[in-house]
């Protein structure tokens, strides 16, 4: 088979379907950018919950005069009772469990609640007296919150215990459910992209019937018939490929690192170093799809 015969027929091809070569190039790019987004999120999703798994404290909340629980009937904590929770955080029972715990008056929950919502209106209707004073505690492995719970929950000024591991969890829940929408999406882009290729490659087989009859008649092979038509296939896809992982780089580059980079600076995101392993993953995925889609299209539907 010489490549310079099977490469002017694709350019041939090429040249005489370029609008339908476009918009291959455009579903493709638009249907892996989908894909590399949705992997992306995964890897954000990945790295948020190492991030903030390990950091996730269990919170004990201390009773307030307003609390309406069992452990609360006297209002709010007394020094007794604060002391106790303290004693029970540094028993033999507890301490093997616990990396560290501080505790956080009045006072210094009204500080952190006015610098977290600082320019908010509801910094300015919040008093002191308002919020718990808290026992912060930091596990050596968060898997074991339950320990505390169990321990401290039933004691008396304790209004609850709260691992915050369970708010982590409503919050990559939401990024999971937009993460399976854009897999969705992608899923249904690819198959539109899919049945493009394939038109494209009936129309193109189509217009050169008569050029397809006359290489048979001179002893043309099937594999020499049907190659220029899945390379064309193959070409669209790969240029839709270069640009989805062009997009899927320059996403990463200047919005999640220079944008959510600089404004949140609490957390840890994805790399471009994850989006260069991810182009890979798009170019495969693009050329296959490619070559599949042509070559059925050609050997089932036209059956050259």
């Amino acid at each position: 088979m010489r490549f310079a015969l099977v490469w002017s027929e694709v350019t041939h091809g090429l040249r005489r379907n370029m609008s339908m070569v476009i918009s291959v190039v455009l579903v493709t790019f638009i249907s892996l950018t989908f894909v590399g987004t949705a992997i992306l999120m995964q890897m954000q999703i990945g790295q948020m919950k190492n991030y903030w798994y390990d950091r996730a404290q269990v919170a004990v909340y201390m009773c307030l005069p307003t609390s309406g629980t069992e452990n609360c009937v006297g209002g709010e904590a007394s020094e007794e009772q604060l002391a106790a929770v303290k004693t029970q955080l540094n028993s033999d029972t507890l301490k093997p469990f616990i990396k560290e715990f501080y505790f956080e008056d009045h006072d210094q929950a009204y500080a952190n609640f006015q610098e977290q919502f600082k320019g908010t209106q509801f910094a300015d209707y919040v008093t002191p007296d308002q919020l718990n004073q808290t026992f912060w505690v930091n596990l050596i492995d968060p898997s074991n919150a339950d320990v505390i719970k169990e321990s401290l929950s039933g004691m008396a000024g304790v209004e609850g215990v709260t691992d915050q591991r369970s708010l982590l969890d409503q919050i990559f829940s939401v990024l999971n459910a937009a993460s399976y929408t854009a897999i969705g999406i992608a899923s249904l882009m690819l198959l539109a992209a899919t049945l493009l290729i394939a038109t494209t490659i009936r129309l193109s087989a189509f217009a050169r019937r008569k050029e397809l009859g006359i290489m048979r008649l001179v002893g043309a092979s099937n594999g020499f018939i049907q190659t220029p038509f899945v390379l064309e296939g193959v070409f669209a896809a790969l240029i839709g490929s270069i640009l989805a992982g062009g997009a899927v780089v320059g996403i990463v580059h200047f919005f999640v690192q220079g944008y959510l980079g600089q404004v949140i600076v609490s957390t840890t995101f994805v790399q471009v170093s994850d989006a260069f392993v991810v182009v890979p993953i798009l170019l495969g995925a693009g050329v296959l799809l490619a070559a599949l889609s042509a070559n059925f299209a050609i050997t089932r539907y036209l059956k050259v």
